[in-house]
């Protein structure tokens, strides 16, 4: 027996332009009138960062980061770490593979 699926109705809760217009949004409405449109999410949580590096960016790079994150509204630390993260994860093949190689060629 074949089940149908009911048309979803699209959303009452807008889309949002930044953080700050959803914040606003939600200062006015009552989550609970929303309630049926919610669904639950997995969430990851960074692990305990307990040590620290300090960077030096010049004026006008530290404005264009501050600026970014500001679009994404998180802060410019977050956003350098997520940066970094993201760029360490795309070179660990590239620096296992020569790391074979290395091994390999010293037999």
């Amino acid at each position: 027996m074949a089940t149908t699926r009911k048309p979803r109705s699209k959303s009452r809760v807008p889309e949002f332009a930044s953080r700050e217009e959803e914040a606003k949004f939600w200062d006015t409405h009552d989550i609970a009138d929303f309630w049926e449109e919610l669904k639950p999410v997995r969430a990851r949580f960074a692990r305990q960062l307990s040590e620290g590096i300090t960077i030096r960016l010049d004026a006008d790079t530290l404005s264009e980061l501050r600026s970014i994150a500001g679009e994404r509204g998180i802060g410019p630390t977050t956003l350098a770490r997520m940066w970094i993260l993201e760029h360490l994860r795309k070179e660990r093949p590239t620096r296992e593979r020569k790391g074979r190689r290395s091994h390999a060629s010293a037999r």
